[in-house]
Protein backbone atom coordinates (compact mmCIF):
# COMPACT_ATOMS: atom_id res chain seq x y z
CA UNK A 1 0.00 0.00 0.00
CA UNK A 2 1.30 3.43 -0.95
CA UNK A 3 1.90 5.85 1.92
CA UNK A 4 2.30 9.59 1.80
CA UNK A 5 5.88 10.84 2.20
CA UNK A 6 6.64 12.41 5.58
CA UNK A 7 5.85 16.10 5.82
CA UNK A 8 9.00 18.15 5.32
CA UNK A 9 9.95 20.35 8.23
CA UNK A 10 10.30 24.09 7.71
CA UNK A 11 12.63 26.46 9.54
CA UNK A 12 12.25 30.25 9.57
CA UNK A 13 15.48 32.12 10.26
CA UNK A 14 15.61 35.86 10.90
CA UNK A 15 18.81 37.76 10.30
CA UNK A 16 19.61 35.15 7.67
CA UNK A 17 22.02 37.41 5.82
CA UNK A 18 24.37 37.71 8.80
CA UNK A 19 27.15 35.36 9.81
CA UNK A 20 25.28 33.31 12.41
CA UNK A 21 22.00 33.46 10.51
CA UNK A 22 23.68 32.16 7.37
CA UNK A 23 25.39 29.38 9.33
CA UNK A 24 22.03 28.38 10.83
CA UNK A 25 20.49 28.32 7.35
CA UNK A 26 23.25 25.99 6.14
CA UNK A 27 22.90 23.69 9.14
CA UNK A 28 19.12 23.41 8.92
CA UNK A 29 19.33 22.74 5.19
CA UNK A 30 21.81 19.93 5.92
CA UNK A 31 19.33 18.56 8.47
CA UNK A 32 16.64 18.31 5.78
CA UNK A 33 14.56 21.38 6.57
CA UNK A 34 12.94 23.63 4.01
CA UNK A 35 14.66 26.86 5.04
CA UNK A 36 12.90 30.24 4.88
CA UNK A 37 15.14 33.29 5.04
CA UNK A 38 14.13 36.60 6.61
CA UNK A 39 16.26 39.71 6.67
CA UNK A 40 15.83 43.48 6.51
CA UNK A 41 18.42 43.33 3.72
CA UNK A 42 16.68 41.21 1.08
CA UNK A 43 19.81 41.02 -1.06
CA UNK A 44 21.73 39.49 1.85
CA UNK A 45 19.00 36.89 2.35
CA UNK A 46 19.10 36.06 -1.36
CA UNK A 47 22.86 35.54 -1.17
CA UNK A 48 22.29 33.04 1.63
CA UNK A 49 19.64 31.38 -0.53
CA UNK A 50 22.24 30.91 -3.26
CA UNK A 51 24.67 29.37 -0.79
CA UNK A 52 22.20 26.79 0.51
CA UNK A 53 20.51 26.13 -2.82
CA UNK A 54 16.98 27.44 -2.40
CA UNK A 55 15.04 29.86 -4.58
CA UNK A 56 14.37 33.53 -4.00
CA UNK A 57 10.78 32.58 -3.17
CA UNK A 58 12.22 31.43 0.17
CA UNK A 59 13.40 34.97 0.97
CA UNK A 60 11.39 37.71 2.68
CA UNK A 61 12.33 41.31 3.39
CA UNK A 62 11.31 41.73 7.02
CA UNK A 63 11.83 44.41 9.63
CA UNK A 64 11.47 42.41 12.83
CA UNK A 65 11.07 45.58 14.87
CA UNK A 66 7.83 46.46 13.04
CA UNK A 67 4.64 44.60 13.92
CA UNK A 68 3.06 44.98 10.49
CA UNK A 69 6.16 43.73 8.68
CA UNK A 70 6.40 40.68 10.94
CA UNK A 71 2.70 39.86 10.67
CA UNK A 72 2.65 40.15 6.88
CA UNK A 73 5.77 38.00 6.52
CA UNK A 74 4.53 35.22 8.80
CA UNK A 75 1.15 35.18 7.03
CA UNK A 76 2.93 34.90 3.67
CA UNK A 77 5.20 32.11 4.92
CA UNK A 78 2.27 30.10 6.27
CA UNK A 79 0.31 30.59 3.07
CA UNK A 80 3.24 29.52 0.90
CA UNK A 81 4.76 26.75 3.02
CA UNK A 82 1.83 25.63 5.18
CA UNK A 83 3.52 25.42 8.56
CA UNK A 84 6.54 26.43 10.61
CA UNK A 85 8.37 23.79 12.62
CA UNK A 86 11.31 25.87 13.80
CA UNK A 87 11.80 29.58 14.36
CA UNK A 88 15.33 30.91 14.86
CA UNK A 89 15.43 34.52 15.99
CA UNK A 90 18.98 35.33 14.92
CA UNK A 91 18.32 38.97 13.93
CA UNK A 92 20.12 41.37 16.23
CA UNK A 93 22.30 44.47 16.34
CA UNK A 94 25.09 45.46 18.74
CA UNK A 95 24.42 49.17 18.81
CA UNK A 96 27.20 51.51 19.78
CA UNK A 97 29.45 51.36 22.81
CA UNK A 98 29.56 53.82 25.66
CA UNK A 99 28.96 54.49 29.31
CA UNK A 100 25.36 54.74 30.46
CA UNK A 101 25.50 58.50 31.02
CA UNK A 102 26.81 59.02 27.49
CA UNK A 103 24.79 56.45 25.55
CA UNK A 104 22.57 58.01 22.83
CA UNK A 105 18.90 57.48 23.55
CA UNK A 106 18.00 56.85 19.91
CA UNK A 107 20.67 54.16 19.63
CA UNK A 108 19.33 52.52 22.78
CA UNK A 109 15.79 52.54 21.42
CA UNK A 110 16.92 50.93 18.15
CA UNK A 111 18.83 48.13 19.90
CA UNK A 112 15.87 47.35 22.14
CA UNK A 113 13.45 47.52 19.19
CA UNK A 114 15.40 44.98 17.13
CA UNK A 115 16.77 42.65 19.78
CA UNK A 116 13.88 42.53 22.25
CA UNK A 117 10.77 43.60 20.35
CA UNK A 118 11.94 41.76 17.24
CA UNK A 119 12.15 38.51 19.19
CA UNK A 120 8.83 39.19 20.91
CA UNK A 121 7.00 40.06 17.68
CA UNK A 122 8.29 37.01 15.81
CA UNK A 123 7.27 34.68 18.62
CA UNK A 124 3.90 36.38 18.93
CA UNK A 125 3.23 35.89 15.22
CA UNK A 126 4.46 32.30 14.92
CA UNK A 127 3.28 30.75 18.19
CA UNK A 128 -0.43 30.43 17.34
CA UNK A 129 0.28 28.22 14.32
CA UNK A 130 2.66 26.04 16.35
CA UNK A 131 0.17 25.78 19.20
CA UNK A 132 -2.57 24.75 16.77
CA UNK A 133 -0.40 21.92 15.41
CA UNK A 134 0.78 20.94 18.88
CA UNK A 135 4.47 21.06 17.99
CA UNK A 136 7.29 23.41 17.19
CA UNK A 137 10.58 24.79 18.43
CA UNK A 138 11.84 28.32 18.89
CA UNK A 139 15.41 29.39 19.57
CA UNK A 140 16.14 32.97 20.58
CA UNK A 141 19.51 34.68 20.85
CA UNK A 142 20.76 35.88 24.18
CA UNK A 143 24.44 36.57 24.76
CA UNK A 144 27.11 36.16 27.38
CA UNK A 145 26.58 39.92 27.71
CA UNK A 146 23.09 39.16 29.00
CA UNK A 147 24.64 37.28 31.93
CA UNK A 148 27.37 39.72 32.94
CA UNK A 149 27.59 43.50 32.96
CA UNK A 150 30.41 44.16 30.55
CA UNK A 151 31.55 47.77 30.32
CA UNK A 152 30.37 50.00 27.46
CA UNK A 153 27.52 47.72 26.31
CA UNK A 154 24.78 48.61 28.76
CA UNK A 155 21.93 48.51 26.26
CA UNK A 156 23.11 45.48 24.28
CA UNK A 157 23.59 43.52 27.50
CA UNK A 158 20.22 44.66 28.82
CA UNK A 159 18.52 43.64 25.56
CA UNK A 160 20.02 40.16 25.70
CA UNK A 161 19.12 39.72 29.37
CA UNK A 162 15.56 40.64 28.39
CA UNK A 163 15.56 38.04 25.59
CA UNK A 164 16.73 35.35 28.03
CA UNK A 165 13.92 36.21 30.45
CA UNK A 166 11.41 36.40 27.58
CA UNK A 167 12.52 32.90 26.60
CA UNK A 168 12.01 31.56 30.12
CA UNK A 169 8.51 33.00 30.28
CA UNK A 170 7.54 31.73 26.82
CA UNK A 171 8.91 28.29 27.66
CA UNK A 172 6.84 28.26 30.84
CA UNK A 173 3.68 29.27 29.00
CA UNK A 174 4.09 26.71 26.23
CA UNK A 175 5.70 23.73 27.93
CA UNK A 176 2.51 21.66 27.96
CA UNK A 177 1.39 22.24 24.37
CA UNK A 178 4.16 20.64 22.37
CA UNK A 179 6.14 23.82 21.68
CA UNK A 180 9.55 24.14 23.33
CA UNK A 181 11.38 27.45 23.49
CA UNK A 182 15.00 28.05 24.39
CA UNK A 183 17.77 30.57 23.85
CA UNK A 184 21.48 30.39 23.19
CA UNK A 185 24.04 32.84 24.53
CA UNK A 186 27.21 33.05 22.45
CA UNK A 187 30.41 34.78 23.49
CA UNK A 188 32.63 36.17 20.76
CA UNK A 189 31.75 34.77 17.33
CA UNK A 190 33.88 35.37 14.25
CA UNK A 191 31.42 37.49 12.26
CA UNK A 192 31.18 40.97 10.80
CA UNK A 193 29.22 41.99 13.89
CA UNK A 194 32.20 41.05 16.06
CA UNK A 195 34.45 43.26 13.94
CA UNK A 196 32.03 46.18 14.22
CA UNK A 197 31.75 45.72 17.97
CA UNK A 198 35.51 45.72 18.53
CA UNK A 199 35.93 48.76 16.29
CA UNK A 200 33.30 50.50 18.40
CA UNK A 201 35.40 49.86 21.50
CA UNK A 202 38.49 51.61 20.13
CA UNK A 203 37.70 54.75 22.06
CA UNK A 204 37.71 52.72 25.25
CA UNK A 205 41.12 51.23 24.50
CA UNK A 206 40.01 47.85 23.12
CA UNK A 207 41.26 46.21 19.93
CA UNK A 208 41.81 42.72 18.54
CA UNK A 209 45.10 42.45 20.42
CA UNK A 210 43.48 42.61 23.85
CA UNK A 211 40.12 40.90 23.34
CA UNK A 212 39.40 38.46 26.17
CA UNK A 213 38.11 35.30 24.52
CA UNK A 214 38.08 33.09 27.60
CA UNK A 215 39.82 29.76 28.28
CA UNK A 216 39.66 28.56 24.67
CA UNK A 217 41.59 31.63 23.46
CA UNK A 218 39.56 32.08 20.28
CA UNK A 219 36.22 33.22 18.95
CA UNK A 220 33.61 30.66 17.94
CA UNK A 221 32.97 29.82 14.32
CA UNK A 222 29.36 30.63 13.31
CA UNK A 223 28.86 26.93 12.53
CA UNK A 224 29.59 26.06 16.16
CA UNK A 225 26.63 28.20 17.21
CA UNK A 226 24.42 26.83 14.43
CA UNK A 227 25.07 23.24 15.54
CA UNK A 228 23.60 23.94 18.97
CA UNK A 229 20.65 25.87 17.54
CA UNK A 230 19.76 23.02 15.19
CA UNK A 231 20.04 20.50 18.03
CA UNK A 232 17.64 22.52 20.19
CA UNK A 233 15.05 22.32 17.39
CA UNK A 234 15.45 18.55 16.99
CA UNK A 235 13.50 15.72 18.58
CA UNK A 236 16.60 14.85 20.60
CA UNK A 237 16.13 18.11 22.53
CA UNK A 238 12.43 17.56 23.21
CA UNK A 239 12.80 17.91 27.00
CA UNK A 240 14.89 21.08 26.92
CA UNK A 241 12.53 24.00 27.46
CA UNK A 242 12.84 27.52 28.85
CA UNK A 243 16.62 27.15 29.02
CA UNK A 244 19.49 29.37 27.98
CA UNK A 245 22.54 27.56 26.65
CA UNK A 246 25.88 29.35 26.98
CA UNK A 247 28.11 28.81 23.93
CA UNK A 248 31.02 30.96 25.00
CA UNK A 249 33.99 28.63 25.30
CA UNK A 250 33.97 29.31 29.05
CA UNK A 251 34.34 33.07 28.63
CA UNK A 252 31.89 33.80 31.41
CA UNK A 253 34.21 32.04 33.87
CA UNK A 254 37.26 34.05 32.81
Amino acid sequence: MMTDPPERKTAVITGSGGGIGKACACRFKEAGYDVILLDLNLEAAEKTAEVIGVGKDHCFKTDVSKEESVRETVEAVLERFGHIDALVNAAGIPGGSGRIENYPVRSAEKVLAVNVMGTFLMMQAVLPSMQERGKGAIVNFGSVSGHRGYQYECIYGASKAAVIELTRTAGNENGANGVHINSVSPGWVNTEMMKQTIEGYHGAGYCYDNVRYGPMKRAAAPSEIANVVCFLCSDEASYINGSDILIDGGKITD
